[in-house]
């Protein structure tokens, strides 16, 4: 008995020395963990760049003496090599295609614009490539193959994951919703078989709220306690084919957007609708014809009240898918670049920002404009390093042209652009000023 009692003293003693040791060395290792990470984290904010951009300058030149006696590149890794082009090269290509004047100034103009189709193609395994977006694919595969599962990332930065997340849903809705991910929840039978369309065109009211179109037009223009308190309405000025939280509203069908699409009436109320919630967030639609918008002259009060309510970023990615499916595609770009010049540029709508990247540039269906957008937020975002948006090799090409010059020039044209459209053309401008926009 004499032995057993002292083996348990001698493993009690044991154990509590074991716990000590382990509190002490956990404590230490959390210490070094915490340093460790602290320093890791000041040199990639540090150096990083530096080291960025010293890589991509040696990858440029061993390219500039391009392939060996004069055989042609075909295999996949010398096509990657290839497509490394220096910074002259590069700006020879701009210089051909060019882009329009209005965004940028003359000497951008010459040298930038679209990539033709070998540009544009990145492997799968370049970083911040994302399977659920096509804005990269060839003409030749354009939003043709819909993508219901996927390769794990190519990165885990956590901007990555929340864009492909958001990029999931926006190739739904490019591609016509194949895939429906929650069914529609109905509080009551609807026996109306085009409910959407016969509300725009003033043959029924919304559901609950009993409000025709012309009502929404004609009382609610204006009310902006009402547009931001009630949720139940945007369901039926903006219809999608994917459900909301309205119960009562129906789901967009194929044949409605048919009907929709020929009927005068029902588009020209659309036109108004979208009039309408433009106002409510202190913007106004300068052209019809081409859907520029600008400031209203409330902006300053409006803004605040839609970076204070966030819940307005989803009623945007509404209206713009909205605007894709009921005939105004025309009118998606000119609002992201408005979004994007008011977040990037001048630094307005904070809580805007991400939902624009994310959501509101992917949901224009014209790849060309898509394209044209992500490069000028890329021109425009400040921690480059940070843009999660296209691929790498991508960015790399447009690189060449982020210098502070070139950011100075693109920032004086998108102030003069902003400039041109806030004031009267004819008694508020010079006819010099114009004539340098236009």
């Amino acid at each position: 008995m004499r032995t057993v009692s002292l083996l348990c003293g001698c493993v009690k003693y044991l154990i509590i020395v074991m716990v000590w040791f382990v509190r002490r060395v956990y404590v230490l290792a959390d210490w070094f963990w915490r340093k460790m990470c602290f320093i890791w984290r000041y040199f990639r904010r540090i150096y990083a760049p530096i080291v960025g951009r010293t890589l991509l300058a040696i990858g440029f030149r061993r390219n500039e003496h391009g392939s060996q006696h004069g055989e042609p590149e075909t295999s996949d890794h010398d096509r990657r090599q290839e497509s490394c082009l220096s910074p002259e090269e590069v700006g020879e290509v701009y210089r051909e295609s060019g882009r329009d004047a209005a965004a940028s100034s003359e000497d951008t103009v010459r040298r930038e614009g679209q990539f033709n189709a070998e540009e544009h193609r990145v492997e799968t395994a370049e970083e911040f490539y994302c399977d659920y977006d096509s804005t990269w694919e060839t003409e030749e595969s354009q939003e043709v193959a819909f993508k219901n599962s996927s390769r794990p990332a190519t990165s885990t930065h956590y901007k990555f994951n929340r864009f492909r997340d958001a990029a999931r849903d926006m190739q739904n809705y490019r591609h016509g919703y194949p895939v429906q991910t929650r069914p529609q929840r109905r509080s009551m039978q609807v026996s109306d078989d085009r409910p959407n369309l016969n509300f725009y065109l003033g043959l029924r009211p919304s559901s609950p709220d009993g409000v025709y179109i012309s009502d929404f037009h004609n009382e609610w223009y204006g009310e902006y306690d009402t547009l931001e308190y009630v949720h139940t309405y945007i369901q039926w000025l903006f219809p999608l084919q994917e459900p909301g939280m309205n119960w009562d509203a129906s789901t967009l069908t194929k044949a409605e957007i048919e009907d929709f699409l020929e009927n005068t009436t029902a588009k020209k109320n659309l036109l108004m609708s979208y009039k309408l919630m433009l106002d409510f967030y202190g913007i106004m639609l300068c052209d019809e014809e081409t859907g520029d918008v600008r400031r209203s002259s409330n902006w300053k009060e409006r803004f605040n009240n839609m970076n204070s309510h966030t819940h307005n970023n989803l009623r945007i990615t509404r209206i713009l898918k909205c605007l894709g499916t009921l005939g105004y595609q025309h009118y998606q770009a000119p609002l992201v670049r408005f979004f994007l010049e008011e977040t990037l540029v001048h630094g307005e709508l904070p809580k805007v920002k991400d939902s624009v990247l994310n959501f509101f540039v992917f949901a224009v269906l014209d790849k060309s404009e898509r394209r044209e957008l992500i490069k000028f937020a890329y021109l425009n975002y400040d921690c480059s390093d940070e843009f999660v948006w296209c691929p790498k090799k991508i960015q790399m090409k447009w690189s060449v042209f982020k210098s502070p010059k070139e950011m100075r020039n693109t920032k004086v044209a998108v102030e003069l652009r902003t400039e041109y459209l806030n004031v009267d053309s004819e008694d508020k401008m010079s006819e010099a000023a114009k004539a340098e926009y236009v």
